[in-house]
């Protein structure tokens, strides 16, 4: 039985069509996964942009097949696998062709928890979705899910219960280092559920 009624994708009208002004816009708002055995969600609470001209973004020397999903119109899924391990869940953020996005970090976890904690193999809530690898475990995403419209609903979308994000920081990214200086983190402030070193919260 699906549940999706209660989280109406978020129009990609309503996306900002730069990538910064989506990472921020992200924060606070819902990441849907609706699984055979039931519907998991959580709220992001942080983001990193990979901009134009970003040595740090997959999109910077042009489209693969790897990273073609990057250069869809703002709203899509690009999921990739990092370091051979873990999955990460990206959303496309500019106009087609366009090779930017917006790294999802961070959930915390709202419905589902007790499949995320199935996915994941650990009990504790503040650990099952806190940085990407695990995020994406936790929601069971993988290369299936490249390229899906996160503006409507299905396997994977976006949504937003009116509640507000709380107060956003804005910090340099985690584990890059090329563009490394620049500030295109943003999150919670205060959240436990922030990836990353306690000193990067500020």
């Amino acid at each position: 039985m699906s549940h999706g009624e209660d989280h109406p994708p978020i129009a990609r009208s309503e996306l900002p069509d730069d990538t910064a002004a989506l990472a921020r816009f992200l924060i606070g708002k819902l990441v849907v996964r609706d699984l055979p055995e039931g519907m998991v969600s959580g709220r992001i609470v942080e983001t990193e942009a990979y901009v134009v001209g970003d040595a740090a973004g997959h999109g910077f020397r042009g489209m693969t097949p790897r990273n073609r999903s990057l250069f869809l119109e703002r709203g899509h899924a690009y999921v990739y696998l990092a370091y051979g391990v873990s999955m990460m869940l990206n959303v496309s953020s500019e106009a087609e062709g366009i090779g930017t996005g917006v790294l999802i970090r961070a959930l915390e976890p709202l419905e589902g928890i007790a499949i995320m904690r199935q996915n994941r193999g650990v009990e504790r809530l503040r650990d099952l979705a806190r940085g990407p690898g695990r995020l994406a475990a936790a929601l069971r995403i993988d290369r299936s899910l490249d390229g899906l419209d996160l503006c409507r609903k299905g396997p994977l979308w976006l949504a937003k219960d009116g509640q507000k994000a709380g107060e956003i920081g804005q910090g340099i990214r985690i584990g890059i280092t090329k563009d490394a200086d620049r500030l295109l983190r943003f999150y919670v402030r205060g959240s436990p559920f922030v990836s990353g070193p306690r000193s990067l919260q500020k």
